[in-house]
C-alpha cells in the first residue's frame, strides 16, 4: 500500500550506506533502531524541544520498551523515508510513539516500530510527571489509537 499508517508522519529522508549493510548484504536490523532514535529526536525538535531543553527541565522521555516488525529488506543506495507519530499519553508518565519505514520509490513498507515511553527525573532516573513543556508540545501532535 501507498498509505502511511497514520495521517501527517514527521519524516526523514534515508539512505543506507555501506556501513549500514550486513553480511546478507541487508540493511542490518540495528540501524533502523538507531533511525529510530534518530526520527524520535528530531520531531522532538521540530515540536521545540531539544535535549537542552530536556536537561534544563530535569526531564525526558525515555524508552521503556521498543518493539520492531521487520517486513522487508532494504539495501545499500536505496532511498528511504522514516515516518513517526506520537499516538497516545495519558498525559502524566506515559506516551506512545509508532514508526513507519517505506521505500520512497513504491511506499512499500519495510518496518514497523513501536516505543512505550515513560517520563523521567534525569537526575535520578526516576519516573516523574511530565513537565508543562512536554504536555504542551507532544500532546498537540497525538494521533489517538483506538481501544
Amino acid at each position: 500500500m501507498n498509505d502511511w499508517d497514520h495521517p501527517s508522519p514527521f519524516t526523514l529522508a534515508l539512505t543506507p550506506q555501506p556501513s549500514d549493510i550486513d553480511g546478507l548484504a541487508h540493511t542490518n536490523n540495528a540501524v533502523y533502531v538507531q533511525w529510530c532514535e534518530q526520527a524520535g529526536w528530531a520531531h522532538s525538535e521540530a515540536l521545540g524541544l531539544s535535549l537542552d531543553d530536556y536537561r534544563r527541565l530535569d526531564r525526558a522521555m525515555a524508552i521503556r520498551e521498543g518493539h520492531y516488525d521487520y517486513l522487508l529488506p532494504s539495501v545499500e543506495g536505496e532511498a528511504l523515508v522514516l515516518g513517526t507519530w506520537l499516538t497516545s499519553s495519558d498525559g502524566k508518565l506515559t506516551m506512545e510513539r509508532r514508526f513507519q519505514l517505506r521505500r520512497a520509490s513504491d511506499g512499500v513498507t519495510l518496518m514497523r516500530g513501536r516505543w512505550a515511553l515513560i517520563c523521567i527525573e534525569i537526575s535520578s532516573g526516576k519516573p516523574r510527571r511530565m513537565p508543562p513543556e512536554f504536555l504542551s508540545a507532544y500532546e498537540a501532535v497525538l494521533v489517538f489509537q483506538p481501544g
